[in-house]
């Protein structure tokens, strides 16, 4: 049996680090981003799309929601796709 529960995009992460290639949002501008790395103590996002990278504090981001989510991946398969 499987159980779900919301997502609370608020949540403190108790995670060091999001992991390379996660989808997070920066909580100080709204912005979704593709994590890219880590530079010293920041966190490194790219917009889902392409683009140029913007340094986060890792207690600035958080998970995305999962309309959020879909979102930066449906941006990602459109870019794909030259749409």
């Amino acid at each position: 049996m499987v159980t779900m529960t919301a997502r609370n995009p608020d949540a403190v992460e108790h995670s060091a680090s999001p992991f390379v290639g996660a989808v997070m949002v920066d909580r100080r501008n709204g912005k979704v981003g593709v994590v890219m790395g880590h530079v010293g103590t920041y966190v490194q996002l790219r917009p889902p799309r392409g683009g140029r990278e913007w340094d986060v504090p890792p207690e600035e981001v958080r998970p995305p929601t999962t309309a959020e989510e879909l979102s930066a991946k449906v941006a990602v398969a459109n870019r794909r796709w030259g749409r």
